[in-house]
């Protein structure tokens, strides 16, 4: 079976200047991902989440073990090859404040890495131009349900936390990538929208992509993904099934973090919709 993304004792380490020891982002952390997997990656605020999600992007040295994407580490690929990566990659970081373009439109907003990466006017790997670009970038807004008199506002101006959020997951799917990377796609979402993204991002994965959803919120990650990974410290402390993880937790961790949801218990599983979802 085909790897899209894999990690095999991954460790990032920052720190160790003027005398100071280094610290470990992220330690030994290991998983493989198929097309058509979601993995759920949960843990609390500084637990090393973020630092992954960069780690398999390439955007930070790995200080042990490796990163790699479609059976190629990024520590062998030149730059040159790692944009390339990218580029079949969506990442939604989570702050969608600092992740778009101020100054550019809506619409701009998401058709922008189509028109960088296919060349304005140029033909595309597919044959496809410009035009498809804009189509897609207009078929996303709606799927996303971003009202139509939005789209040619600025993005500094006109929207809602959660707006922009949307705005910067259409953005991030408008290059139909087989690696999805959503670091808390649903935390700036009301009740009504929630559910929507979810499903957005589902059908992506049942065409066939891949996805790592970083999120604290545990009932969400029950129902995206059929896998969970739980993080504290920097290091993964259970993995596995997400029926597993959440009705016979073997760790302490995440027996605390479900304390702190005891709801959970008794809702269903990834696969039935929850009416807040």
């Amino acid at each position: 079976m085909r790897v899209v993304v894999a990690a095999e004792s991954l460790g990032v380490q920052y720190g160790g200047f003027w005398g100071r020891s280094p610290v470990w982002a992220v330690r030994g952390v290991s998983f493989s991902l198929a097309p058509g997997e979601t993995l759920a990656v949960v843990g609390e605020s500084g637990s090393g989440k973020t630092t992954l999600l960069r780690a398999l992007l390439g955007l930070v040295s790995t200080s042990e073990g490796s990163a790699s994407f479609d059976g190629v580490s990024y520590s062998s690929m030149t730059d040159a090859e790692k944009l390339a990566a990218r580029r079949r990659c969506g990442y939604a970081p989570q702050d969608p404040y600092a992740s778009l373009p101020p100054t550019l439109t809506v619409f701009g907003a998401v058709v922008e890495p189509w028109n960088i990466v296919k060349g304005k006017g140029s033909k595309g790997s597919k044959g496809s131009k410009e035009g498809d670009g804009a189509d897609r970038a207009r078929a996303l807004l709606a799927e996303m349900k971003l009202p139509e008199a939005l789209w040619g506002a600025r993005v500094r101006y006109a929207l809602s936390g959660g707006q922009r959020q949307r705005v910067a997951l259409a953005r991030a799917l408008v290059l139909e990538p087989e690696l999805l990377l959503c670091d808390e796609p649903t935390a700036m979402q009301d009740a009504s929208t929630r559910g929507e993204v979810l499903d957005v991002l589902k059908r992506r994965v049942a065409a066939g992509a891949a996805m790592i959803i970083v999120t604290h919120d545990l009932l969400l990650a029950r129902r995206a993904a059929a896998r969970t990974m739980v993080m504290k410290n920097g290091s993964v402390v259970e993995s596995g099934e997400s029926e597993e993880v959440f009705e016979r937790p073997k760790h302490e961790y995440t027996r605390a973090l479900l304390a702190a949801l005891p709801r959970i218990a008794s809702q269903p599983l990834h696969h039935e919709r929850h009416p807040m979802l």
